[in-house]
This record gives structure tokens, sequence and C-alpha cells, in this order.
């Protein structure tokens, strides 16, 4: 049944894999932070222009998709290049597109965030996380195209990662907007009907244990 699969997360988040012949990679564990340095400037996000787009689907076809928003975050900028940010996003805004109410929409919302108690941690627990972090830690250049790098925190569990995106930084505005690339929702520990983690579950039950992800933020000075 369509309310039983997958959405999403950042929203974050996010091991990483190829995705429309995009390169992307996820590695356990997290990256080291950095601070700012006093020649650094600000930019705030703008949370109403800031948006994360997921698809998740069964591994017998079907997906949906949907959206989650960030709650707030900063970037910092040195030289006209970003150096470390932070985004905050919140859990709660889970947002199932491709469906209607008489489809079942707000169920499978429910379900994402763990509304019943008896299926909070199927997914995101929203009651106990609320939120999830992207720490930016680093933007690197590879084989012509740029990488942002950092931490994703869901659910309590850190892990590094990295995805390709456009970043663009003006006097007034710095724009990050990544390419489509996947997270393996298992390695922070969202493992409902995951064929990996339950090895006895019938074919058609099994989510995929990758979720696509697409984050688009505005900052401002």
């Amino acid at each position: 049944m369509k309310k039983n699969v997958l959405t999403l997360l950042a929203v974050a988040a996010l091991t990483l894999t190829a995705c429309n012949g995009n390169k992307t990679s996820d590695t356990d564990g997290a990256m080291e932070s950095k601070e700012a340095s006093e020649a650094a400037i600000k930019y705030t996000v703008d949370a109403e222009n800031s948006l994360i787009d997921w698809t998740g689907g069964k591994v017998a076809g079907g997906n949906h998709t949907g959206t989650i928003n960030l709650q707030e975050g900063e970037v910092f900028v040195e030289e006209g290049v970003v150096t470390i940010g932070k985004f905050v996003i919140d859990m709660g805004t889970i947002t199932v597109t491709d469906l209607t109410e008489e489809d079942g929409k707000a169920n499978l919302e429910a379900h994402l965030r763990g509304d019943a108690e008896d299926k909070a941690d199927h997914f995101f627990n929203v009651g106990k996380f609320p939120t999830a972090t992207f720490e930016l830690v680093n933007i690197n250049e590879k084989d012509g195209k740029t990488f942002v790098e950092g931490n994703l925190t869901m659910k309590g569990q850190t892990n590094a990662i990295e995805f390709p995106a456009a970043v663009d930084v003006t006097d007034t505005d710095v724009t990050i907007s990544s390419d489509e690339f996947e997270i393996d929702r298992t390695k922070w520990g969202v493992n409902y009907n995951s064929g990996s983690v339950f090895k006895d579950l019938a074919g058609d039950n099994i989510i995929k244990d990758n979720i696509t992800v697409k984050l688009t933020v505005k900052a401002l000075k």
C-alpha cells in the first residue's frame, strides 16, 4: 500500500550512492568540525526560500515524493568562498506531495513522523527527534564539479556525507542548490521494512534503503 512507502531526508542528514549519473558517497562517522574565522561574514538562512525535496519507494516499484522545510541556519563566507555552515531541518514539516487526502496523504505523513505510539520509531520519530541538522564542513572541487561535505545528524546519529551542488556567493546572498543524490536511511536508524535489516520480508513489503534528496538553501547577508 502507498502509505507504507518511505519518504524523505534533512534533509540531512546524509554512505551516498550514484544517482542519475551524479557522483555521491557516504562515510560512516563524522568529519571534524571547524570554526568560522574572525574575517568570515555570516549569512542567515532564508527558511521560506529553502527546501529539501525527497523521493522514496518500494524495491518492487512505486515511489512517493515530498518536501521538508529548513527551520533555520547560517553560512559563513570568507573572500567570496563558503567556508562552513549549519542548517536545522524541521522534521515535523515532512510533507507528501504525490498523494491527495483521498489517497492517504495524511496517513502516510503521520506514519513518517511517527505520530502513533506503536509506530513512533518506524521512520523519523519526530516526537523524540523534532529536528535534524546538516553541518557544512568543507567545499571541494572534484573532476570539474563542486562537492559539499559535512555531517548529517538525524535520530541522534551522525554520519559524514558529500554531494554535488552549485554554490553561488554574492554581496547579498548565498545559494546552495544540490544535484539529486541518495542517502542510505539505515545509517541513521531509519530501518522500517528495510530488506538489508530484516531478511525475512516479502518482496512487495521491502522499502528501498536509499532516499533521493535534493537540497536548496538560500541565505541572506
